[in-house]
């Protein structure tokens, strides 16, 4: 090695008749050589982590999730109604006013970032026949039995299907994610090939970021949202129409009151009404939460009823 590297540093200057050295070219140690295969390998490794996501619904909430694809070095497609192409260069995404071109691209994963009651409409616009027979379809709606079903009833079997509900948005999450729950079921999930290894990648964007990664069934998840969900919802909106304002001698539960209309006022009616409509455990919890503030409201009365009469009974006696 050693003499190989002399000879290649030496050069015969014939019209000199003499041999003559010249210093042999110093390259960096650490930069990627052709032949470097380590750094090759990682290059391969990198590569192979990335996903080719097409965000459908590129609003408020698709942005958002767009922001930490991008960030992690996915490549983003992206479509909506409304014309997003600025917010979509602002994030390195490709924006796609045509459905048709945006399946020719092949994602890796189709993600449906739509609101709930367009979710059908927009699902059944899809041109499917365009894209690879082994798509991932990944949807983060806020309820979880409508899309799963949705999903199965309209995508041939060769389609992988993965529910997801991240449980905080562009408010909550604006901090980071770590700590915050991600809720999923793998509904349909090829097992060969490399379909449940692009499953586990998509779910891993979210494991990188910290979140509390929860594998529930989308029925089990409904049940549970209507408490944690929508009965916040409720309660905010409620709240909100009361025009509560800050004071001098704040709580800290009243302050807890004030930053819950603040979160739940940020989402639209759209997404509450979704809620609403699309979970069938939201109308009994809402007759549960009637019901509820009806019999506070007669113990209340009650006992102010039971102090008028004792006062007027006392006061016409002793008179």
């Amino acid at each position: 090695m050693f003499l190989n590297s002399l000879s290649s540093a030496i050069s015969f200057v014939p019209a000199a008749g003499r041999l003559r050295c010249r210093p042999p070219a110093i390259r960096a140690m650490d930069a990627a050589q052709p032949f470097d295969m380590e750094a090759q390998a990682s290059d391969l490794m990198d590569r192979s982590v990335r996903l080719k996501i097409a965000i459908i619904g590129f609003g408020n909430f698709g942005q958002f999730l767009a922001q930490t694809f991008a960030r992690q070095g996915h490549t983003l497609l992206a479509h909506s109604r409304t014309d997003h192409s600025a917010a979509a260069a602002s994030l390195g995404a490709s924006f796609f006013s045509d459905p048709n071109d945006l399946c020719e691209q092949h994602p890796d994963v189709v993600l449906l970032s739509t609101s709930i009651l367009s979710t059908a409409t927009v699902l059944r616009a899809l041109p499917i026949q365009r894209l690879r027979r082994n798509t991932l379809f990944a949807e983060v709606l806020s309820v979880k039995e409508f899309p799963k079903n949705l999903l199965l009833k309209h995508l041939p079997p060769y389609f992988d299907i993965l529910c997801t509900h991240p449980m905080f948005g562009p408010e909550s999450g604006k901090d980071g994610w770590a700590g915050l729950p991600l809720v999923y079921e793998k509904v349909r999930i090829g097992d060969y090939g490399d379909r449940a290894e692009r499953c586990k990648r998509f779910l891993d964007i979210f494991e990188r970021e910290g979140c509390r990664m929860v594998e529930m069934s989308c029925a089990e998840h409904d049940a549970c949202a209507a408490e944690t969900q929508f009965l916040t919802h409720t309660v905010g909106r409620l709240l909100s129409m009361l025009d509560l304002k800050s004071t001098q001698i704040d709580t800290k539960g009243y302050e807890a009151l004030l930053k819950l209309v603040q979160n739940t006022g940020s989402d639209s009616f759209e997404l509450y009404n979704g809620l609403f409509m699309y979970n069938k455990n939201s109308t009994e919890l809402l007759e549960r939460l009637d019901m509820a503030f009806d019999s506070l409201k007669k113990d209340l009365f009650g006992k102010l009823h039971d102090v008028l009469r004792k006062q007027l009974f006392e006061d016409s006696a002793e008179n």
